[in-house]
């Protein structure tokens, strides 16, 4: 426990040292997490001992999934969805069924799993995270409504897929462990209590007899959290649909309070997805590599490069996009923290392929995370303008221009920047601010 302590204050460390750097270039902290943990694991140093049945590895993955899915919620907000809807539809309406089951299919024909297990090794590797793709997301040059749609839909899927993980798994564990009605009101009492929590809390706020501290402000929110956890393992309540549905509960009618907590909140994610980062790279050792075999590494880069890309393409076909913004979000789907917890999830279930599923999900979670948070930063450089019109272009066009001369019409409409609120999903304008479809 005190080197697992030390190596993630170390890494911490150097994580914080590097930001900058790692916000210019193709370096990643989550793949510095990732590779580290690996390198201190079992099967390199030693210096990180766990494995996966470990109840620090269990503890620390479902904390941080509480975490990473409540602040994920505060994303999905009513007018979040309203603002700009059309695009995120695509997305989760076609794009997220379409990669689960051509990810099953691939897991049925090349590894050979069951249709049962295909669905559930499909619906643990289909929610993706946008903190493998920062530098896109973050960058101010690439497209704001791109953005809005990568973030809205890795904050969304996550939540939307979690009931299929818990349906196949009680399906994969035996018709004799299958009840339907247990299950429900495990989901529904999960959601209940996300949403009346947070409701609750926000109404009191505003009724005569409570007032908070600005100082105080962001704590609120950390408040409504912990109850909703306390609660949602006290009464067996779904704890991660809980805290999907008590971060969109807040987001939804309680807008001051997720900003007072939105700063605080996102790091505080940030350091549990970090940590478990690190314990689940530990767990990653080169034996563990070496098990999954030719069909298994198949597997995974089908998932990466074909399952995502081909569903996505489908989903947004006709829908305005331009042919680079739909690449990057073909190419961005990387598979996430989620990914994490629900394949841990599976392998505590005991199932017969258990393992076997775990490991796949292993391997393909390690190289989506090495190559999507490798890759952001080069793509989202390819929408900087400087790169479609080189500067020396711009100088030299005004050397020889003549005096008093007006820009062409041509070239007006190919270097005129878009209204400031054009492509804007806070504005709140309806159309999901994109070009007309062409027929």
């Amino acid at each position: 426990m005190m080197n697992l302590l030390l190596a993630f204050a170390a890494l911490l460390l150097l994580a914080v040292l590097v930001s900058s750097l790692a916000h210019r270039t193709v370096l990643s902290t989550a793949a510095l997490f990732l590779v580290g943990g690996f390198l201190l694991g079992d099967g390199v140093t030693g210096a990180v001992m766990l494995k996966p049945g470990d109840p620090i590895v269990s503890g620390l993955a479902e904390l941080a999934l509480f975490a990473v899915l409540f602040t994920d919620g505060m994303h999905a907000g009513w007018q979040d969805l309203r603002s700009a809807w059309r695009l995120p539809g695509r997305a989760l309406g076609w794009g997220l069924p379409l990669t689960l089951l051509l990810t099953a299919v691939f897991a049925h024909f090349i590894v050979g799993l069951g249709w049962v297990e295909s669905l559930l090794i499909a619906a643990v590797l289909t929610p993706t995270d946008p903190v493998f793709a920062a530098a896109l997301v973050g960058n101010d040059r690439v497209p704001p409504r791109l953005r809005h749609l990568l973030n809205v839909e890795s904050g969304v899927n996550d939540g939307l897929v979690l009931p299929f993980v818990v349906l196949f798994l009680a399906i994969a564990k035996g018709s004799g462990d299958l009840h339907l009605g247990e299950l429900a009101a495990e989901l529904a009492g999960g959601v209940a209590i996300g949403v009346a929590v947070p409701w609750a809390a926000i109404m009191l706020v505003r009724t005569r007899l409570f007032a908070i501290s600005p100082r105080y402000e962001p704590l609120n929110a950390v408040a409504i959290g912990l109850l909703v956890l306390a609660l949602a393992q006290v009464t067996h309540g779904n704890l991660f649909l809980a805290a999907f549905a008590a971060g969109v509960t807040v987001a939804t009618v309680g807008e001051r309070h997720r900003a007072a907590f939105e700063e605080f909140g996102e790091l505080v994610a940030e350091l549990l997805k970090l940590a478990a980062l690190l314990v689940f790279g530990a767990l990653l050792s080169p034996a563990f590599l070496g098990d999954v075999g030719p069909a298994g590494w198949a597997f995974a880069a089908l998932a990466l490069v074909v399952a995502r890309p081909v569903a996505v393409w489908v989903s947004f076909l006709r829908s305005g996009l331009t042919t680079r913004e739909q690449a990057a979000v073909m190419w961005f789907g990387p598979k996430g923290f989620a990914s994490v917890v629900y394949g841990l999830l599976v392998l505590d279930a005991g199932l017969t392929a258990g393992e076997h599923i775990f490991h796949l999900v292993g391997v393909t979670i390690a190289l989506s995370i090495l190559a999507h948070s490798s890759t952001d930063i080069v793509v989202a450089r390819s929408f900087d303008d400087e790169h479609e019109v080189p500067a020396w272009f711009g100088r030299a066009r005004s050397l020889v221009r003549r005096p008093g001369a007006t820009t062409s019409s041509r070239e007006s409409r190919g270097r005129a920047d878009p209204p400031a609120d054009a492509d804007d999903p806070s504005t709140g304008i309806h159309s999901d601010l994109e070009p007309p479809c062409q027929p």
